[in-house]
């Protein structure tokens, strides 16, 4: 008989998708269902012992479902999803784009090919716009389309989990241009943006984002025990990369965390009452309202973080460490800083040019 488990998360509880186990003529075949309901991951289990046992005995193994009704699958695919409530919203609306695309094809028949055709045809609309009007193709932000390819990429894998198809078909696909948005502020700005703040609450996350490069989840993540003031460092951890990550804790920093109250009975740092923040749009928006700051986003504080650490004269690869970046080509998106700190280390050696 098959067996079908949960795996176990880091605080040693089980949840997620169940994922299959399954020996067979001393053969050991395992993977993940792409379910996290109980009974359908055990039919999914016995299905695929059944076809092994179908191909021992030379007997025709059951066809895999070609189900053309793709947005009913789509759907089945947003529900069995664990992510926040924001990300599952924004694959819905990812999907209002591609579905109609291939609506009446059946997702066994989707090659590499259509996904090129619909990659090709939303970018050509992207350019359309009347906001790219007169732009050059590589000032172009293709973001939303890769948003999109990348949801498809995720929703065949899921199928590929149920058994439905063998193959993704966007695995060869590339990324068009994504111009990377790198809004930054200087000190007024941030002192505008902090006394723009109607509620201390608000005002302690801004500056801890400021003085970490945190991401706004990891902020609000964040509990008592992953902070240590004595040896002055944060422990970062279940992160976006899920590698945890250790921030030093600066004086100013050090001080904002030791005037906050811990109210008892709740391990978040950043709480309402006793209980986890679950966000703050509307009072950031506040404070950028007041602060006459248009066009800035909570995550733009990371940006501001990273900017005033290279224009310090920090390396990229320091950066890119405390920022929490797997790869340096996320780092490399400040480097058109570095120039202008590289002639300050210069001008200070050798002095400037009279």
């Amino acid at each position: 008989m098959a067996t079908i488990y949960q795996k176990k998360n880091k605080d040693g509880k089980t949840g997620g998708n169940w994922y299959y186990s399954i020996w067979h003529q001393k053969k050991h075949y395992q993977g993940n269902t792409g379910t996290t309901d109980k009974v359908s991951a055990r039919l999914i289990a016995d299905g695929i012992q059944t076809d092994l046992a179908r191909e021992r005995h030379e007997l025709p193994t059951l066809k895999k479902k070609a189900v053309a009704d793709l947005a009913t699958l789509f759907q089945q695919y947003l529900s069995a999803q664990v992510n926040s409530r924001r990300t599952i919203e924004n694959k819905a609306v990812d999907s209002k784009h591609f579905l109609p695309s291939f609506k009446g094809k059946s997702v066994a028949s989707i090659i590499q090919q259509d996904i090129e055709n619909y990659k090709l045809q939303r970018k050509l609309e992207i350019m359309a716009l009347p906001k790219n009007n007169g732009k050059r193709e590589q000032d172009i932000s293709f973001k939303t389309v890769n948003n999109e390819i990348g949801t498809l990429k995720n929703f065949f894998n899921y199928l590929i989990g149920l058994g439905v198809i063998d193959k993704n078909p966007t695995d060869k696909v590339r990324k068009l241009n994504a111009l990377t948005r790198l809004k930054t502020l200087d000190d007024e700005d941030i002192q505008k943006l902090i006394n723009g703040t109607t509620n201390k609450l608000t005002r302690d996350i801004i500056f801890f984002l400021v003085y970490t490069g945190c991401r706004k989840g990891e902020a609000l993540n964040l509990k008592w025990e992953d902070v240590d003031l004595k040896n002055g460092v944060i422990a970062i951890k279940g992160t976006k990369t899920r590698y945890d990550r250790y921030v030093p804790i600066s004086n100013p920093l050090k001080k904002l965390l030791s005037d906050i109250e811990h109210v008892q009975d709740c391990s978040y740092v950043f709480n309402i009452r006793g209980r986890k923040v679950g966000n703050f749009r509307k009072s950031f928006a506040t404070a950028c309202r007041n602060a006459g700051l248009k066009d800035l986003r909570i995550h733009d504080l990371r940006h501001v973080f990273a900017s005033k650490m290279v224009m310090n004269g920090t390396s990229l690869y320091i950066t890119g460490e405390l920022l929490g970046h797997r790869t340096t080509q996320m780092t490399k998106r400040y480097s058109h800083l570095v120039p202008d700190t590289l002639k300050k280390a210069v001008d200070d050696v050798f002095g400037k040019n009279e």
